[in-house]
């Protein structure tokens, strides 16, 4: 039972950075700026965080051919990607929407799991997926319960950033961060991933300026790409320290704690199939996480390197 204070309790504490990110995210995108502009500064004070973290441990960052494929990696399928989609998908969904739809990612992570060799069939498993996949259904249904029914169409797309989560989750427990701690990686990771958003926000017209006058999508900005270097972090420790499939229940808190900042900060408020679409995602998540003790007694690459 000791064994899963620490994995539990960073569960709650990493859901509830992560999830107040969603309504920050909804925020940062009201007044015009879009996904290429907002990953670019994300990335960009990701590495400035990262970095300082970093050297004043007395690290470095390696840059051999195999590290820079590890920070590409992550980049792409923990943060571009991903971000594309969700930043794109909360100019027309409810910040509360994308926190359930967030929960889904350790659904899907379980058949990435499996492709992959990470995990073995459970018909338990297999149900929460099911459930997961009921919950989404009555978000997508033909009487949509969302405000604007329009808008359905997005719903695929903020489930592709979980698609995305899943995978990476999955890549790091497969192959390992090359020897790297947590905040190596992720300091990698965001400075590749920096280099690569710049020309994309420059050429799409989307780069934000960061001189004056702020406003309230500036400061969510800098808000959420702090407490996103910070859980993300922790994530992708969480991973090296009780598996994947343990790590993305992360999910479970993200979806709770963002559908909580969205009532108390944004007042939003939701139909009821829109809690039952809550209640049966929560569900599946209880079935889809596996035994602790086998991922607990695993710790993979990014847990033996904590001193990071």
């Amino acid at each position: 039972m000791k064994a899963l204070l620490l994995p539990v309790g960073a569960l709650i504490v990493i859901g509830a950075a992560w999830g107040a990110t969603q309504p920050l995210a909804k925020i940062a995108v009201s007044e015009g700026y879009r996904h290429f502009g907002l990953l670019f500064w994300q990335l960009l004070i990701g590495s400035v965080v990262l970095g300082a973290i970093t050297f004043a441990r007395g690290k470095s960052l390696p840059h051999a051919p195999r590290h820079l494929r590890l920070y590409a990696v992550i980049a792409l399928v923990g943060t571009v990607l991903p971000g594309i989609a969700s930043y794109s998908a909360a100019v027309h969904l409810p910040s509360g929407i994308l926190s359930i739809l967030l929960s889904s990612v350790p659904m899907l992570a379980f058949p990435v799991a499996l492709a992959m060799g990470n995990d073995h069939f459970r018909w338990r498993r297999l149900a929460g997926l099911c459930l997961g996949l009921f919950g989404v259904a009555l978000l997508v249904l033909p009487d949509s319960v969302l405000p604007d029914p329009t808008k359905t169409i997005w719903i695929p797309v903020a489930l592709i950033s979980s698609a995305f989560y899943a995978f990476e989750g999955n890549y790091v427990a497969r192959y390992g961060t090359e020897g790297l701690g947590p905040i190596q990686t992720l300091f990698g990771a965001s400075v590749v991933g920096t280099v690569l958003v710049l020309p994309m926000a420059l050429v799409s017209g989307q780069f934000i300026d960061p001189r004056g006058p702020w406003s309230a999508p500036d400061w969510a900005l800098v808000a959420s790409s702090l407490l996103h270097a910070g859980a993300y972090s922790g994530y992708v420790w969480l991973v090296g320290l009780a598996g994947s499939v343990f790590a993305v229940q992360v999910s479970y808190f993200v979806t709770l704690f963002g559908v909580t900042w969205a009532m108390l900060f944004l007042n939003e408020a939701y139909a009821p199939l829109i809690w039952a679409a809550l209640a049966l995602m929560l569900a599946g998540l209880a079935l889809v996480q596996p035994k602790p003790r086998a991922p607990l007694v695993d710790a993979g690459p990014v847990g033996q390197n904590t001193a990071c």
